[in-house]
């Protein structure tokens, strides 16, 4: 497998011609993280800051917005254990006041941070702490709920127990995040989406955002079993697109979890190869929720390990070819920055 150190050059194996530039995007699913220190006082190569989002936001599609979206990183090292995400907001901030020096770049202009649902009535504080650091930014909270009982398959950062969606506690919490008009990351797999529709029955005020098509996995366990695992995504996508009050990010499917072992090969992935693997996945998304509760993300650095940022959107554009402008319109840019407040 390639090492991070090989991305750049490997990436820069696939090169297209920018299609569409004229579109106006907002990327509403991006990380940032400094990398993991060595040694030898160099930053590793997993670095993700303003700089590299830039590099790659420049790179030939007409990318004016984007949403940070938690990864756990820059976290308080000191207080109270559930203050310390609140840190992350902080990181980012600095971050998007940095980019305010080049307004001719993308601005980070929507910051989904973490609080722990699980605090129950207890996390409003750390959501009140959250919004103040956020300067106008702070627009919700992601609490990472991926979980299966495959010891083969990692579940989220944050350690969700089996169930998170109905657990009491973490709905105590949700009900504290509604109290304050801010919206829920959903991230989950896809076994896990009917549970996430049961939550959005509970809050139908709440703006809840499925990230990543809803997980659909392919290693491990299911990894020969890709028709089985989307007709069951499939119904699923379906029975929660029937609640108003959630959207969907469609994109990040080229993570390894989804089992296409494109970060494996030589070459990454090119725009055709998305399209065909990956096409009917989003044309059943946007039939279930219409372009209007529709919104394509990057998911970047994650899937730069499978296909390069110009590529990525060359294949969205692609998919979405025969659609009207206004249809565009909200895929790219509209339906995110109704959703975020942009």
């Amino acid at each position: 497998m390639n090492k991070p150190s090989d991305q750049l050059g490997r990436l820069d194996q696939v090169s297209e011609d920018i299609i569409d530039q004229d579109i106006q995007i907002i990327d509403p699913h991006h990380h940032l993280w400094p990398g993991i220190p060595r040694t030898d006082g160099v930053s590793a190569d997993n670095r993700y800051l303003l700089e590299d989002l830039w590099n790659d936001t420049q790179s030939g599609h007409k990318v004016l917005k984007t949403v940070f979206v938690e990864c756990g990183q820059g976290y308080y090292e000191s207080g109270s254990e559930a203050m310390k995400p609140v840190g992350e907001t902080k990181f980012v901030i600095q971050a998007s006041e940095e980019a305010e020096k080049d307004i001719s770049k993308a601005q980070i202009e929507g910051i989904v941070g973490h609080a722990d649902m699980m605090l129950g009535n207890s996390a409003r504080e750390v959501l009140e702490a959250h919004l103040e650091e956020g300067k106008g930014k702070f627009k919700g909270i992601r609490h990472g709920a991926s979980w299966d009982d495959s010891e083969e398959i990692r579940n989220s950062h944050s350690n969700p127990i089996q169930h998170i969606y109905l657990d009491d506690e973490f709905q105590k919490g949700v009900e504290q995040l509604d109290a304050l008009n801010l919206t829920l990351d959903a991230w989950n797999y896809h076994k896990q989406i009917k549970e996430l529709t049961e939550l959005a029955k509970c809050f139908p005020n709440l703006k809840i955002v499925q990230n990543h098509f809803g997980g659909p996995l392919g290693i491990g366990p299911y990894a020969d079993n890709r028709e089985e695992v989307f007709s069951v995504w499939q119904e699923s996508i379906a029975e929660l697109a029937e609640r108003n009050n959630v959207f969907i990010k469609i994109g990040g499917l080229a993570m390894p979890i989804n089992g296409w072992g494109w970060h494996k090969r030589e070459l990454p992935a090119n725009s055709d190869e998305l399209v065909e693997s990956h096409g009917r996945y989003y044309l059943h998304a946007i039939n279930c929720f219409g372009v209007e509760r529709c919104m394509f993300e990057s998911n970047f650095p994650v899937d730069k390990r499978s296909v390069s940022y110009p590529v990525l959107w060359n294949g969205f554009k692609k998919i979405v070819e025969d659609f009207c402008i206004e249809e565009k319109e909200y895929l790219f840019y509209k339906t995110a920055a109704e959703f975020y407040s942009l």
